[in-house]
């Protein structure tokens, strides 16, 4: 009689090793805030004192916790007033990021955190400076997006020709985007005279990086940047990815005040239409015709006179105007289309 064969007592054969998948480091979602002000024309972001390890700036963040968190945005402005003590008006969701090494070093095996950005708009105070914030202009950060006065002289100085470098190592070979290298930059930093966007905020800082031009790219080990080793200074980089974060809110806001009337969050209630005119200014970073701006306002209806008028002008004491909320009901996109060139 011929024996069965079990499983347990078949004639054995060469197995190859298990393989085990690698273990995928635990997920944290983290909530960062580029949080916008207005002083004196110079729109603002506010930093945390401690500006993170060896004094590189940072956003307000900290991480969301689901038990003491009903939403995110509870989190944030939880974090928001314990690191600075600011008080936030507007607030709204920018964007997830969550790209790989954002905040890992190569080979680590620490939690990967996903962050959720958020833009908020706030008054700044008289206290504002006394308590846990920094406020620095978003012009530390980005030098080459002030076209108030013109073409930035960074961009001439230092950019172009680093730009230029990185184009003539592959003139037709596509970047990230798809576009040639020669292609993209001249879309983006105005070459032959082509009209500066300021809506191109994070599309700007993402050529920069990928072209190693930024502290930020040498930091994470981007191969563009270890070629061109130690680099000249492109504005205060940022700890782990705050710098694409503030970039993204910045193109935000810039588009977003064409169309929504969130520029009034960083207003006084009552202003003149020069304060406007410089808010709106320092915000898109560029200047604008002074008349036509003003029939701007008039066209869209977006303010009112309150019948004061101010004395702090210097000269003839100017109207007071405040916003007319009434054009939220009487228009879907109540915003200021400022024009490209002023």
């Amino acid at each position: 009689m011929r024996e069965r064969l079990s499983p347990s007592n078949s004639p054995t054969r060469s197995q190859p090793a298990p393989e085990f998948a690698p273990v995928s480091p635990p997920v944290e979602i983290g909530l960062t805030a580029a949080i916008v002000a207005i002083r004196v024309d110079e729109p603002l972001i506010l930093t945390t004192r401690a500006d993170g390890p060896a004094g590189v700036a940072a956003l307000p963040s900290g991480p969301f916790d689901p038990i003491r968190h009903r939403t995110f945005e509870i989190g944030l402005r939880e974090w928001v007033a314990e690191q600075t003590g600011a008080p936030l008006g507007y607030v709204e969701q920018l964007y997830t990021f969550g790209d790989r090494g954002r905040h890992a070093r190569a080979g680590d095996r620490d939690p990967h955190v996903v962050s959720v950005g958020y833009l908020a708009l706030t008054r700044i105070g008289q206290d504002a400076d006394r308590r846990g914030g920094l406020w620095r202009s978003w012009h530390d950060f980005f030098p080459w997006e002030d076209w108030r006065k013109g073409a930035p002289a960074i961009i001439e100085e230092t950019i172009a020709p680093g730009l230029e470098n990185w184009v003539s190592e592959s003139p037709d070979g596509a970047s990230s985007s798809g576009l040639s290298r020669r292609m993209r930059v001249n879309l983006l930093f105005g070459a032959r005279g082509r009209a500066f966007n300021e809506e191109n905020v994070l599309e700007r800082y993402e050529l920069l990086y990928e072209a190693g031009l930024l502290e930020e790219a040498l930091r994470d080990g981007r191969e563009a940047a270890k070629k061109r080793g130690p680099l000249a200074p492109l504005g205060t980089p940022m700890r782990h990815d705050h710098r694409r974060i503030l970039a993204t809110a910045m193109g935000r806001l810039r588009a977003k005040m064409k169309y929504r009337p969130v520029i009034f969050e960083l207003m006084a209630p009552e202003f003149t239409l020069t304060e406007l005119q410089r808010t709106v200014e320092a915000i898109a970073g560029r200047h604008l015709h002074k008349q036509n701006f003003r029939r701007l306002v008039e066209t869209t209806a977006i303010v009112e006179p309150t019948g004061e008028m101010s004395l702090k002008t210097g000269g003839r004491p100017a109207a007071l105007f405040h916003f007319r909320r009434n054009v939220l009901q009487e228009r879907p996109a109540p915003g200021l289309r400022v024009g490209i060139r002023g």
